[in-house]
């Protein structure tokens, strides 16, 4: 090639046959060979990078919501929100429009190379896979309306409706054009392509944004707390009327809220919003729902199915008094009559189950509305209606842009279409030589993710219409409307069967709690070198944690002590102790620790002795049984409250008594005496029966250990074996009964940020022990004020 040009002397009509002589020089060809291989390396390393993000995005986004309210999570999930419309930015602008290339032949001349690529649709797919994370971003905004004492509200995310319009932009300048500028057939095609997302997005903006500003001035849900309060203070008024009777029998249910504060005539008065006397005196007509109508639903439906959905109203009704727990008002069951209701009908024995149900159901309410969109679209009756249809387009734009893909790569054979098409030929003077084509890339590096978002899109507007159908906000909806039009419904069969059918709907993706409790054991040690170890040593990593479903075994002790606690106060589990008689009162030293997070691993490492030494378990591990009597599984009980405890001083100590960083010092200083004692005797002792293990461990403990708690843990251990002559029994249900009051003394806080970041993340064994007891009127313990502040007003 190089230097062989013969084009001297060529006349004018030669010049097509020289021409055809002029070859492109190798420096040349091989300089725009490395300029473009540069060029698609750095492209397809940016493709590559977004679509990491879009996959950070939407899996977090959508499939891990709890998980954004970690540290660290929350970073890279923000991280990547942040990155991702610079990426595709630039993606798009380095693939964008045709380019021209030209090289100068090495060492001067009047050759050149000149290069024409064409990036076939590689922009337009970028810019629609970009739009599809962006409804998928909004799919999984949080939109919240709330009191101003509850904190701020959260708008809808306006900044995605910028983003939106940004890439619109960028795919539609960028669209292939004809010469003259007007837009060809494919080119209208892709238009419509980049066009339908951003519409899609506009429209659900303007949905949110409406249903937020309604939801905002709504008394049903941004002003809920403030009216709930005057609500409650009304009845606590009625009450003081009548000599401080209760205005309802003890098993009779109060007449608290649960929807249609908007239908009522609203007042403002000293101590806030409160109903008009008129508007009191017609609750039966005026379409406002109170819990005694709901108990008094009866005959419309089976009773199977009834019976759930009247819980359900208990659970959304005790929500509304949870959030003006949040908000910082003094108000619980509000008056004595509530609080025999709540005490006859939820700790009957039996019923811890149904106790356990209602409160986590209505927690679940507490996460939607704090930390989803989805009650704001109950401000209107139609909006669920109109969000189901905008979920519905969506599901229809993505089939429709599948089998466009697909009817393209296959119909047309493009499966192995490239990114970028070079036309190649030379020039010099008026010599042009014959062009080449060379291609670079593969379509399918676009057009794979497209797809995978699309399918993404669609699994995430399903799980929207299945939050709607199947959410018990709608359920709630559904009684409500029950109540109010009982006698209408009576004859419509087919009402029924619906209302019924939707009644009876479920869905995992709405159950925010998972049952389920960490679980910690300080004696189980684990090698050093092990990776995870190392990297938890690192990243300063809690203690290594498991989780366990909540036992039925646990749900009746914790019932049991509770109930019995009811005319007392509850404690450390000195008093359970004192009423075990002469064996409890040998046990009450080491309930007088200077800490509570001290006394709770004292006894962690006691009752895990006692596991080393009895380490079969009862016949009872799933916790069949519904009787707390005889049939419950003390140890099952005893062992799963110990290690959740401990588990709570490492993972979520700001959930306890004692100062957070003091707790999480003081498991550290622990667990490296524990690791140090038994660095020596833990390979050894794995030989030896349970008997010998367990005495040679206390021997240890006691004879080694340097930190305080480690020695009377050790103490209280041998003690507790001295009970096993009595009966195996008689120490785990000992054991069970004095965890299930400890945990029941640690619950009541006013730590609300923590439990409402506990909410967030999935919910905690304790956060709903702190509602359950909130609701029992237990709000501090023994020696507390009840933490609220001054300027609240005391409705109880």
């Amino acid at each position: 090639m190089a230097g062989g040009n013969s084009t001297i002397n060529c006349t004018y009509d030669a010049l097509q046959q020289c021409s055809s002589k002029l070859t492109c020089d190798d420096h040349m060809v091989s300089s725009f060979y490395k300029n473009m291989g540069e060029r698609m390396w750095g492209m397809n390393s940016l493709l590559l990078i977004s679509a990491i993000l879009a996959g950070v995005i939407v899996g977090i986004g959508i499939y891990g919501q709890r998980y954004r309210h970690h540290l660290f999570t929350r970073f890279i999930f923000l991280g990547a929100t942040t990155l991702f419309l610079p990426v595709v930015s630039t993606l798009v602008s380095m693939g964008a429009g045709d380019s021209n290339y030209i090289v100068f032949r090495h060492g001067g001349g009047d050759t050149m190379l000149i290069a024409h690529c064409e990036p076939e649709v590689h922009s337009v797919l970028v810019v629609i896979w970009a739009s599809l994370v962006q409804i998928i971003m909004i799919n999984a905004s949080a939109v919240v309306a709330v009191n101003e004492r509850e904190g701020g509200n959260t708008g809808p995310p306006f900044e995605l409706l910028v983003q939106g319009v940004w890439t619109c932009y960028l795919g539609i300048s960028y669209i292939i054009v004809t010469e003259d500028g007007k837009l060809n057939t494919v080119g209208k095609i892709f238009v419509t392509l980049e066009a339908v997302p951003f519409a899609l997005t506009c429209a659900k903006m303007a949905l949110k944004y409406y249903a937020f500003e309604k939801a905002r001035q709504s008394f049903a849900l941004g002003h809920n707390p403030h009216l709930i309060f005057g609500y409650m203070k009304q009845q606590s008024l009625r009450e003081t009327s009548h000599h401080g009777e209760p205005m309802v029998a003890e098993d009779a249910p109060p007449p608290l809220l649960v929807m249609g504060e908007d239908k009522r005539h609203v007042e403002k008065q000293p101590l806030g919003y409160v109903f008009k006397d008129d508007s009191w005196t017609s609750s039966h007509n005026n379409g406002m729902v109170t819990i005694d109508r709901v108990w008094r639903l009866d005959n419309l439906l089976p009773t199977s199915t009834l019976k759930p959905g009247k819980d359900l109203c208990l659970s959304f009704a005790l929500f509304k008094l949870l959030r003006c727990r949040f908000a910082r008002y003094k108000v619980s069951a509000g008056s004595k009559g509530n609080f025999s209701f709540f005490w006859s009908l939820l700790l009957k024995d039996g019923k811890h189950d149904r106790v356990f149900l209602v409160i986590s159901d209505e927690i679940s309410f507490l996460h939607d509305y704090y930390y989803s969109s989805l009650p704001i679209s109950y401000s209107k009756y139609w909006l669920p209606i109109v969000g189901i249809f905008i979920s519905l387009l969506s599901i229809a734009y993505c089939c429709a842009l599948m089998i466009t893909g697909f009817t393209e790569t296959f119909g047309a054979d493009l499966v192995h279409s490239p990114q970028f098409e070079c036309d190649v030929f030379c020039i010099r003077e008026q010599l042009v030589n014959g062009d080449t084509f060379k291609h670079y890339g593969n379509w399918s590096l676009g057009l794979v993710p497209v797809f995978l978002l699309s399918v993404l899109v669609m699994l995430a507007e399903v799980r929207d219409i299945a939050s709607y159908i199947c959410s018990n906000w709608t359920k709630v909806a559904l009684i409500c409307h029950l109540v109010n039009n009982h006698a209408s419904l009576q004859h419509s069969l087919v009402k029924k069967k619906w209302i019924g059918l939707l009644l009876r709907c479920r869905c995992k993706l709405m159950k925010h709690w998972d049952e389920k409790i960490g679980q910690c054991n300080m004696l189980e040690i684990r090698p050093r070198t092990a990776l995870p170890v190392l990297l938890r040593r690192l990243l300063r990593l809690p203690d290594q944690k498991k989780k366990v479903k909540v036992q039925e075994a646990v749900k009746a002790c914790i019932m049991e002590v509770l109930r019995s606690s009811r005319q007392g106060r509850l404690s450390n589990g000195t008093a359970w102790l004192r009423r075990q008689g002469q064996v409890g009162e040998r046990l009450l030293w080491a309930c007088n620790n200077k800490s509570t997070s001290c006394t709770m691993l004292t006894w962690h490492i006691a009752t895990s002795i006692l596991e080393i030494r009895y380490p079969h378990l009862h016949d009872q591990e799933q916790g069949s049984s519904s009787s707390p009597i005889p049939n419950t599984n003390y140890k099952v009980a005893a062992t799963h409250l110990s290690r959740y405890c401990a588990y709570l001083v490492t993972w979520c100590p700001e959930l306890l008594p004692d100062d957070k960083a003091w707790s999480s010092s003081q498991y550290e200083d622990v667990k490296k005496d524990v690791e140090r004692v038994l660095a020596g005797c833990n390979t050894a002792g794995n030989s030896l029966r349970p008997e010998a293990k367990c005495q040679q461990l206390i021997e240890v403990l006691s004879a080694e250990a340097k930190h305080e708690v480690l020695k009377e843990g050790a103490r209280l251990g041998k003690q507790l074996l001295e009970l096993m002559v009595e009966g195996e029994d008689t120490a785990w249900k000992l054991l069970a009964e004095f965890w299930s009051e400890m945990i029941l003394y640690v619950a009541p806080s006013d730590n609300l940020k923590g439990h409402s970041e506990a909410i967030a993340r999935g919910g905690e064994l304790i956060t709903l022990l702190w509602v359950l007891l909130f609701h029992a009127g237990i709000v501090s313990r023994p020696g507390e004020d009840d933490g609220v502040p001054a300027t609240s007003i005391s409705v109880v």
